[in-house]
């Protein structure tokens, strides 16, 4: 009896810690008037049954044609679509390239702070919750714009960037390559609790095999080849999700490829900026970005890539949007 005063208040101090990192370590980005540029993106309300009960906004970039590709921009915690996406610089390469985006939107009504619930299984396993709205809206926008169905891609931040690795491990048939930016591996968080833990604190896994077991378990009975090309993006200066976590992104992905785990290239682009990449016969197949001095945010050059810095988007000079991009073959 002497113990449960101690467990009830240790159960409350993690809820007040939850609290606390959900108010204070994904602050809203300005609001979507503030940020975006030209016209703003459409919202759909009919897409299909939608599971997750998101919301759903389309950029359709003037002269968009059919036979696009099509991008997937998942925002963080605090964020909304709309805005994110113009100050990560998508937008602008959308308008660029002629590319439409696909603009998933978290409610408040589902949670507090609009993160996705990128840790919990009814919302990350193939054809549940909000993994399955996400995957009917793109059915239903591929079909809408006659998108070319090999060049489908997918990016997010933070919580979106988790979710971008399940939707990647849940559907990866659908999906030529993504990019998780400041985000933590899939299928290695089931609770609030963990997902806190994890984020603070990348505790390894047994192996590397467990790792890629991981992403099996999101999409069971399913072996696709190839599996979607991935760009990992980390600041080392991030005190919101534990750096550690993209060098376990590093390992499950390289290892769902079938790599080694050592990189086939390390370069160091620009001081501070290391990039290491995996490669099979013909192309990279897994590239690792981590930036010395960058906190947790979308890093973004407004000069280079027309992204503008805010709230977990951070003028660090360099335009991740378009090394993304490049290592998709969009440019």
């Amino acid at each position: 009896m002497a113990r449960k005063p101690n467990f009830l208040r240790l159960a409350r101090s993690w809820a007040r810690l939850q609290s606390s990192v959900l108010r204070l370590a994904s602050p809203a980005l300005p609001a979507a008037r503030a940020v975006r540029r030209k016209k703003a993106p459409s919202k759909a309300s009919v897409f299909g049954s939608n599971p997750g009960a998101l919301d759903m906004h389309l950029h359709l970039p003037p002269g968009a044609k059919a036979g696009a590709a099509l991008i997937v921009v998942l925002h963080g915690c605090g964020q909304d679509a709309r805005g994110f996406a113009a100050a990560s610089g998508w937008q602008a390469l959308s308008d660029q390239l002629r590319i439409p985006l696909l603009l998933p939107e978290q409610r408040a009504a589902n949670h507090p702070n609009r993160c996705f619930h990128w840790y919990l299984d009814g919302d990350v396993l193939r054809g549940r919750g909000e993994a399955a709205s996400i995957r009917q809206m793109l059915s239903h926008t591929m079909k809408r714009l006659g998108t070319d169905r090999s060049r489908v891609f997918i990016v997010g931040l933070s919580a979106g960037g988790a979710m971008t690795a399940a939707m990647l491990a849940a559907y990866p048939a659908v999906f030529a390559g993504g990019a998780i930016v400041a985000g933590l591996p899939a299928g290695t968080a089931h609770s609030s609790l963990m997902a806190l833990r994890r984020m603070y604190r990348a505790v390894p896994f047994s192996t590397r095999a467990a790792l890629v077991a991981a992403v099996r378990a999101i999409s069971p009975g399913r072996d696709h080849r190839p599996w979607p090309r991935v760009s990992i993006w980390q600041g080392l200066a991030d005190r919101t999700v534990d750096p550690a976590n993209a060098e376990l992104l590093a390992d499950q992905w390289s290892g769902v490829h079938g790599l080694d785990a050592e990189p086939a290239t390390d370069t160091a682009p620009a001081p501070g900026i290391r990039r290491r990449a995996w490669r099979n016969r013909a192309q990279d197949v897994v590239e690792a970005w981590t930036i010395e001095g960058l906190a947790h945010g979308f890093p973004v050059a407004p000069a280079l890539d027309g992204g503008r810095a805010g709230p977990s988007v951070v003028d660090i000079g360099v335009p991740a949007a378009l090394h993304i991009a490049h290592f998709w073959g969009l440019r």
